[in-house]
């Protein structure tokens, strides 16, 4: 993060701007919004500066820029055409430890202006820090079109009346439903949005009288391969509406980043020869968590029922009589593999995937080696590379071929994506040298891999250069060449 976003209060404080012209008058214009005392330093000023300056809304305090002018300002602007004088203005800002804007000019501003959507009180800022303002505007025209206007009245008869929801309900978390009812409330927003604000105010009265009992309940929500696009909406919603947050190892930073920025963030993930959160006290702390009242969101990444031990916290939720729901998320058998180009099943080289772990319990069944070495079947093996060589060894063992493709996929949808293919022979060296964490596919559909990669910097795109590429057969196809798009 280059630039910190903040909001600054310039409520009559003195902001000096060098330059009198278009460029000028835009900055000017933002800063009389925001109620500064605006002091101008240029030979000239054009037309709405010199109205401005007449109606005393700005002062002209000269027509020399001079170095003692920052001392007694609270930030500075350089909006002149003359790059010297601009440079000027930057050190002498620089030395008397003020912030200072030189108008297009990035590598001389300690501070920048971002694209504004203004519902005042409500405000949301967009910046690319200096490096492409035009598609933070566009951003900005998309989002103006996304959000309702109602939002500024909103806001409003929220500050009148958060006093008197802190009186009546004295818990934070019962505020935090109150507000979210509220606001989400179909009449509410109607109201709001046709200038009916007594009316809404009534409205918020009303269900102020209502009790608002705290509940706590828990959501468990896969996070998806890593990817924060592959989040769904509901997902997304949790997250954002939690109290507190439960996370494990393979939760990645970008859906992280998604979480409300005042829940707490728990981590309790298990990772192979390093520290680990023991299970029941994963489950321990969604109970205590829960009887606090809380919304709980246990974050797992991929899906919470597909080798995430899901169902084990439920059964602990249900003997507590803890309410809870369940958020589908993308396992990483399917998402990995689709940013890898592998199609789990193909009509000519693999009927059956299936989806095993390399962790077993110690007193577990033992896996059914004979079932998972059949032909034309796409084994998809989770945590499994440090059992890769016993995994190569007892397939080829019960009748898989050793020259059957496989795949190790690591940090899969992630930009940081790697694949390494080769033989089933091969799958020990690779897990080998292969990132953490990493998945295993083991089956014929891992030939088309090169063929039908798209994702990263690597992927090309093909077309076949026959009508049938493929032919039916029990053996795998070798590949004739495809023909690259230009």
């Amino acid at each position: 993060m280059n630039y910190l976003p903040i909001f600054v209060d310039l409520k009559q404080r003195p902001v000096l701007v060098v330059g009198g012209g278009h460029i000028a008058e835009r900055k000017i214009a933002a800063l009389l919004k925001a109620k500064a005392k605006v002091r101008v330093v240029a030979r000239t000023l054009n037309r709405t500066l010199q109205q401005w300056a007449s109606q005393q809304q700005l002062e002209w305090l000269a027509q020399q820029f001079d170095p003692q002018q920052v001392q007694s300002v609270y930030l500075v602007i350089a909006a002149t055409n003359d790059n010297e004088l601009n440079q000027q203005v930057f050190l002498a800002a620089e030395n008397a430890q003020r912030l200072v804007n030189v108008v297009d000019d990035q590598p001389h501003c300690s501070y920048i202006f971002p694209s504004i959507i203004d519902r005042s009180p409500i405000q949301i800022a967009i910046s690319s820090g200096g490096t492409a303002p035009v598609l933070a505007r566009l951003l900005r025209e998309k989002l103006e079109a996304l959000l309702p206007q109602n939002l500024s009245a909103m806001a409003q008869i929220s500050g009148r009346w958060r006093e008197k929801v802190k009186v009546r309900l004295a818990q934070l978390t019962q505020r935090r439903r109150f507000w979210e009812k509220l606001f989400n409330h179909p009449t509410f927003q109607r109201l709001t949005e046709n200038q009916q604000l007594s009316q809404a105010e009534q409205l918020l009265q009303r269900q102020l009288n209502q009790d608002y009992p705290i509940i706590g309940e828990v959501a468990l929500v896969g996070a998806g391969p890593g990817d924060a696009g592959l989040l769904t909406l509901k997902g997304l919603q949790a997250i954002q509406q939690a109290d507190v947050v439960l996370y494990d190892a393979l939760v990645s930073d970008q859906v992280l980043e998604l979480v409300r920025r005042d829940a707490d963030k728990v981590f309790v993930g298990k990772r192979a020869a390093k520290h680990s959160v023991a299970q029941q006290d994963t489950n321990q702390l969604l109970v205590d968590y829960a009887q606090q009242g809380k919304r709980v969101v246990r974050l797992k990444g991929g899906d919470p029922f597909v080798f995430g031990r899901g169902g084990e916290e439920l059964e602990v939720l249900k003997a507590h009589k803890i309410p809870f729901s369940v958020v589908p998320g993308i396992t990483a058998a399917l998402g990995a593999t689709a940013y890898a180009g592998i199609p789990l099943t193909h009509r000519d080289y693999a009927q059956t995937a299936m989806f095993i772990t390399g962790h077993c319990q110690p007193d577990g069944n033992k896996l059914s080696w004979q079932t998972l070495a059949q032909g034309k079947q796409t084994l998809v093996v989770y945590m499994g590379t440090i059992k890769a060589a016993e995994l190569s060894r007892q397939l080829q063992a019960h009748g898989r071929s050793a020259n059957t493709p496989v795949a190790v996929i690591s940090n899969g949808t992630l930009a940081n994506q790697t694949i390494q293919t080769g033989e089933l022979h091969q799958l020990a060296a690779l897990a080998e040298h292969a990132p953490k964490p990493a998945l295993i596919v083991i089956g014929e559909v891992v030939a088309l891999q090169p063929h039908l990669t798209w994702f990263g910097e690597a992927a090309q795109q093909f077309v076949l250069t026959e009508p049938q590429l493929f032919q039916p057969n029990n053996e795998l196809q070798s590949f004739e060449p495809l023909k690259k798009i230009a």
